[in-house]
């Protein structure tokens, strides 16, 4: 990978013919994230080993000089290897802190929530219970004026009772009894008749 970088940065053309045609993974103007990575990417120094082996004369000292080379490649690329563990685990760690972040604030916001629907809950149960009280209240009070109403109708029933049996009484002061009734119309035709 860090070769092929150090290639296409090379100013000479005829290593770009050699190199495959790739179209552009960029199909707008204006860079994204996602490829203007490019502009804050820190690149390496041109690496030693390229444009470096010149064949020796001695087959002995090629073995012994590719043999260190190799062994220096392979502690370069562990190094390397343990850098990209790092950053790896250190990327890893900073996506588990926001994640960590990201739960507690919708923690945060559902509790939040919560407490706002327990309190729009409390707010309506409080507006019900002050409707059911004064429907309550509109309740006695009609039961008490239709009480007043009754006891006043028996009253008056009553009233009209007892003036009725007051006049029966009166009239009824004046009534004569049956034996006395039959000289009473006697008295009263003998009187008639003179």
């Amino acid at each position: 990978m860090a070769i092929s970088r150090w290639l296409l940065r090379s100013a000479n053309p005829r290593i770009l013919q050699l190199l495959p045609h790739h179209r552009s993974l960029s199909t707008t103007s204006s860079p994204s994230h996602h490829n203007d990575h490019h502009r804050n990417h820190q690149y390496h120094s041109p690496n030693d080993y390229l444009n470096s082996w010149n064949p020796p004369k001695d087959p002995k000292e090629a073995r012994s000089k590719l043999s260190w080379l190799r062994r220096d490649y392979a502690m370069k690329m562990k190094a390397v290897r343990k850098e990209y563990i790092q950053e790896m685990e250190l990327q890893r760690l900073e996506k588990q802190r926001k994640d960590e972040i990201k739960k507690e604030a919708l923690r945060i916001e559902g509790e939040e929530r919560k407490a706002a629907k327990a309190a729009a809950k409390k707010a309506k149960a409080a507006e019900r219970q002050v409707a059911q009280e004064e429907f309550r209240q509109t309740l006695l009070k009609e039961r008490a004026e239709k009480l007043e109403y009754h006891k006043m109708r028996e009253n008056k029933i009553m009233e009209k009772k007892k003036e009725k049996n007051e006049l029966l009484r009166r009239q009824s002061s004046i009534w004569i009894d049956e034996p006395e009734l039959e000289g009473k119309i006697l008295d009263a035709i003998v009187a008639s008749t003179m």
